[in-house]
């Protein structure tokens, strides 16, 4: 067997300690777990963004704010759809009490739509906390294995007559493949929880905008 052959990744993976192998195991679960999560999250944000851009063009474009609701309610809303659909709504109810004042009818509309994005918010930011903890915990997991690896490597020189890099060397080369799987678990994590935070705030800073502004619209037409 050639030296290249001994030292692929697959004979240092085959070849490692068991807890070693286990640990490779379990990152390359963690790693396969994020792509899954990364895959689902990238489509998950791209529909609502365009689900809003979709809505906002909608709603400025002057259409009917009943014939409007009607069409939301009449599907499955996402995002701002459902902000708006939890204010008018709340809008409506509200406005048909009587004695309702104006500030307690708009302090109900903002408290509904409020209520409504942060449950969209929640639903967009689901398992991105996962990410991060892949990201945060796979070095040191991987790290743990390098560690075992190479205590295993120096303990079995004990039992060679005579000490060299020959002996060493793939023990150690074995440890630390345990190493990079950490970091090609990590990385794809980290730079994904990053870009989704970066997305869904921007996303909740147009929620949060849309409220305001349909807030004073119905106020200008409770006001009526």
């Amino acid at each position: 067997m050639t030296t290249n052959q001994d030292l692929s990744i697959l004979t240092l993976i085959a070849n490692a300690s068991l807890l070693v192998q286990l640990v490779m195991g379990g990152l390359l679960l963690l790693s396969l777990m994020s792509w899954w999560h990364i895959f689902n999250k990238i489509f998950t944000l791209r529909n609502a963004r365009a689900r809003t851009e979709s809505f906002e063009a909608a709603f400025w474009s002057g259409a009917d704010l009943s014939r409007l609701f009607q069409q939301v309610s009449a599907q499955p809303g996402v995002g701002m759809e459902r902000i708006f659909e939890a204010g008018f709504n709340e809008f409506v109810k509200l406005r048909r009490q009587n004695g309702i004042d104006l500030s307690a009818l708009m302090e109900g509309t903002r408290r509904a739509m409020k209520a409504a994005c942060q449950r969209e918010l929640d639903r967009l930011d689901a398992h991105t906390s996962f990410l991060a903890s892949v990201g945060s915990v796979s070095p040191y997991i991987g790290l743990f294995g390098t560690v075992w690896g190479i205590m295993n490597a120096f303990r079995s020189l004990a039992n060679v007559g005579q000490a060299s890099l020959a002996h060493v060397a793939p023990g150690i080369a074995e440890a630390l493949v345990a190493t990079a799987i950490g970091l090609f678990a990590a990385i794809p994590a980290v730079v994904a929880y990053n870009r989704f935070a970066h997305d869904i705030d921007r996303l909740a800073n147009r929620f949060d905008s849309f409220i305001e502004e349909f807030s004073n619209i119905l106020q200008r037409q409770a006001a009526k």
